[in-house]
């Protein structure tokens, strides 16, 4: 094998390593947060739904800015959680692969703009539910490729695009009992963390 062969292979071989680890690294960590929802949810449960109306935004009310952090953890109900667990594990997933520092920013950044902007929009009514995080990690992951141009970033952005469409649905405010407001400012959210966050590329000299 020549050096410039040997080279290259050894570069796939640290590529697909470094993939490998971080894909180990993003699935523990979502496993973790979902264990933490549902672990949360079991208390809520038994105290009756009280963690909801404590924790949630409650817009307009001083009170409740405090449910930006907590109201993605919380949930109305069991069917509630369900219904965010999958596509939250998938997309989480897939916006944390590409390294946690990285992530634990992104969603930082989603749930700030995605809570304040719910509690901005939403005078006396209070929300919660991991939705927010749900459409930004959806509008991560899709913008993340477009402002990185990393051709495995751009696919994957395009596959989750044509994957999970549909929830886009979710920002039309015509749905009884759904926050279409922290749908739209998490998508939001994720778009702002996916331009934040993006690769800088070194500035080109003049010749």
């Amino acid at each position: 094998m020549s050096g410039d062969s040997s080279a290259r292979y050894d570069s796939v071989k640290r590529g697909a390593g470094t993939l490998l680890t971080g894909a180990l690294s993003a699935l523990v960590v979502m496993v973790v947060i979902l264990g933490l929802m549902w672990g949360v949810e079991v208390v809520d449960y038994v105290l009756g739904g009280t963690l909801d109306r404590q924790f949630g935004i409650v817009g307009w009310e001083p009170d409740g800015l405090a449910g930006i952090v907590f109201a993605p953890f919380l949930h109305v109900g069991f069917g509630h959680l369900m219904a965010n667990s999958l596509p939250l594990l998938v997309l989480g997933f897939l916006a944390a692969v590409r390294g946690l520092g990285r992530f634990f920013a992104a969603s930082a950044l989603i749930i700030v703009i995605g809570g304040l902007g719910t509690w901005l929009t939403s005078p006396e009514i209070i929300t919660v539910g991991a939705s927010g995080l749900v459409f930004g990690y959806f509008g991560y992951v899709v913008c993340r490729g477009l402002f990185d141009r990393r051709p495995l970033d751009i696919v994957i952005g395009v596959g989750v695009a044509i994957a999970y469409y549909s929830i886009l649905w979710g920002l039309l405010p015509n749905q009884q009992g759904i926050s279409w407001q922290g749908h739209l400012f998490g998508l939001i959210g994720g778009v702002v963390a996916a331009w934040v966050l993006r690769r800088k590329r070194p500035a080109a000299l003049p010749s």
